[in-house]
């Protein structure tokens, strides 16, 4: 496996241009520049810089991926507690309740800058590959370039889900452009579906080159299914100055918008280049640190081995050192516990991505073993320590690489878009795939036959499948922001959580208990009790079994039902900028 070393090359002396006396000769900064971007390896080096930025402690790997996307009516942030909020921190961040002093994100190392700080790098080297790198007739510049351009459109597509309207830089900082004010967003997003536009022409598709033989470089694969993300959300709603609204710009149209992501969902899909494969093994491979492309992986932030808190987030629960982890960190998140229960009995999604068990911390002979957690603190099973094929040692970070984008993505994309431009019988191609390898055949031809009665039936199943699909991979938030459901899902969620712990609605013919034993190999939980139809009569009499009271309105509180969401979700769409950078942009920032 190929893990990138960060290498940053771009001095200083860059960032302001030109700074000899002398404007006949070339100052120092500018034959610096010649040189590095004309000259592939070191080119490539500056280009890994702006990686360097996803990996700062406070950046993506630590403030980030860890808090963006939650909460929703999939994710939260287990153990939260209505009463002891607003916590000032990382509560009100899931909540919709940050304030500008947030203690996680307010400082300067936090993500808004760090983002900022790889903006700047992609500019630097988006600036001097123009300028030397020949990449008309040097196809391993161009390379970069496309990746510098994706990378900065990775950031900015990010900044402005974190933010909402925000400062745009495409040049390098002068003197004249270090105090910026926000700007339309809309603005921001017509830039970078031009820049990744151009990109297509520069990067090669999956396997297509050396460069491209890794997941965790940009391949034509990616640029085209960032722009086609990227179109989604320029085309759907979000909170704006007057309201929740879709753009009054005509170029980013729903019909044009849904255009792009057609087309270049499509490409992706026709070109053959990546295959969707079995659902597990997407999540094995990645904790496998599996790089290879070509596979249902289309593009990972990448983490070298004692870096990224992924595992720690977003995993299996450790209590302990043991068998599989020298690190007893994971189940940070995790689902709502109805999530579960909203899977068809039959969806192999299921079991895979919500976990109610973790790892104990009594250990036997080294050795951990599974036991049943809360029904409020589920853990995500899409990653796992014991899949991975090294022991984890740090602290705190695990390596593992964060999925931006999967195949299967890109055929939901393209089954949404297709389905409002033509219709559910078009589009039906499209999620029938994601379907057959969840669900036996049986099931998956009544439900295409039920979403394809009508374009709004069609619709609200890609809501569905995009939930038990992408569950876990804070992609939730943002969906529901672009359809201009955050509040009524979030409103729903609540109210299930309810129906949920008194056994009514859809939850009526669950059982009060939860009936388990192990495994022969002493180590893994089975269970009886977790599926529709099961009943306490027939658990109670499984010989041997144990059993708790597992669903019941002490183990979902008001006060965590409640703490989903403590103020209006569509009045708090976007976190503030935070009250260092507004204090320090020379009165050019504000929270409006």
């Amino acid at each position: 496996m190929k893990k990138l070393i960060y290498i940053s090359l771009l001095s200083m002396s860059m960032v302001g241009g030109l700074t000899s006396c002398d404007l006949e000769a070339p100052s120092k900064s500018s034959l610096d520049a010649q040189v590095i971007f004309s000259t592939p390896s070191l080119a490539e080096a500056a280009v890994m810089g702006i990686h360097q930025s996803f990996g700062e402690t406070n950046s993506y790997r630590g403030r980030f991926i860890p808090y963006y996307g939650l909460n929703t009516d999939l994710e939260w942030i287990n153990g939260m507690d209505v009463t002891k909020m607003p916590d000032g921190g990382k509560y009100d961040l899931g909540s919709y309740a940050a304030t500008p002093v947030n203690s996680q994100m307010n400082n300067t190392t936090n993500a808004y800058a760090k983002f900022y700080e790889g903006i700047e790098r992609a500019n630097q080297a988006i600036a001097g590959l123009r300028s030397y790198g020949n990449v008309e007739s040097n196809p391993e510049l161009a390379q970069l370039l496309g990746e510098a351009l994706t990378l900065r459109a990775v950031i900015y597509l990010d900044l402005i889900k974190g933010w909402g309207d925000v400062p745009a830089r495409f040049e390098p900082i002068s003197t004249e452009t270090m105090y910026l004010g926000r700007t339309d967003r809309d603005e921001i997003y017509k830039q970078l579906l031009a820049d990744l536009l151009e990109a297509e022409n520069y990067c090669a598709w999956p396997n297509g080159s050396a460069v491209t033989k890794s997941v965790e470089r940009v391949s034509k694969a990616f640029v085209k299914g960032l722009r086609a993300r990227i179109a989604l959300y320029a085309g759907g709603y979000s909170q704006r100055a007057d309201g929740v609204r879709l753009s009054n710009d005509p170029e980013l149209s729903q019909a044009n918008m849904y255009k792009i992501a057609k087309d270049e969902c499509l490409s992706i899909i026709n070109q053959g280049c990546n295959t969707l494969g079995d659902f597990k093994d997407n999540f094995t491979n990645l904790c496998k640190d599996i790089v290879k492309a070509g596979g249902e992986s289309i593009f990972e932030i990448p983490f070298s081995d004692g870096r990224g808190r992924v595992l720690y987030t977003f995993g299996v629960k450790h209590n302990a050192k043991d068998q599989y982890t020298q690190q007893a960190q994971g189940g940070v998140n995790g689902p709502l516990p109805t999530l579960f229960y909203d899977y068809d009995v039959d969806d192999i999604r299921r079991d895979i991505t919500c976990v109610p068990y973790d790892w104990s911390k009594e250990l036997v002979d080294g050795r951990a073993k599974q036991q049943l957690r809360s029904l409020n603190k589920w853990c995500f099973g899409k990653l796992r320590y014991e899949w991975m094929n090294r022991i984890v040692t740090s602290t705190n970070d695990d390596g593992v690489n964060w999925q931006y984008l999967r195949l299967a993505d890109v055929y939901l994309m393209a089954a949404e878009a297709i389905n409002e431009l033509e219709g559910a019988t078009a589009a039906a191609p499209y999620l029938k795939p994601i379907l057959d390898r969840a669900l036996p055949a049986a099931k998956v031809t009544a439900y295409m036959s039920a979403a394809t009665a009508s374009k709004t039936a069609f619709f609200n199943a890609i809501v569905d499948q995009r939930a038990f699909e992408l569950a876990g991979e804070m992609l939730r938030k943002a969906d529901l922001i672009r359809w201009n459901l955050l509040s009524s899902k979030l409103a729903e969620a609540k109210q299930k959580m309810i129906d949920l712990r008194t056994r009514t609605g859809a939850y009526a013919d669950l059982p009060k208990k939860i009936y388990y034993t192990y495994e022969e190999d002493g180590e893994t939980l089975k269970f009886y009790g977790l599926n529709h139809g099961d009943t306490d009569e027939n658990g109670a009499m499984l010989t041997g079994w144990d059993s708790t009271d597992w669903i019941t309105e002490t183990k979902l509180e008001d006060k965590t039902v409640n703490a989903l969401y403590t103020q209006d979700p569509d009045q708090n769409q976007f976190w503030p900028i935070w009250q260092t950078f507004i204090d320090s942009s020379n009165g050019m920032l504000t929270n409006d």
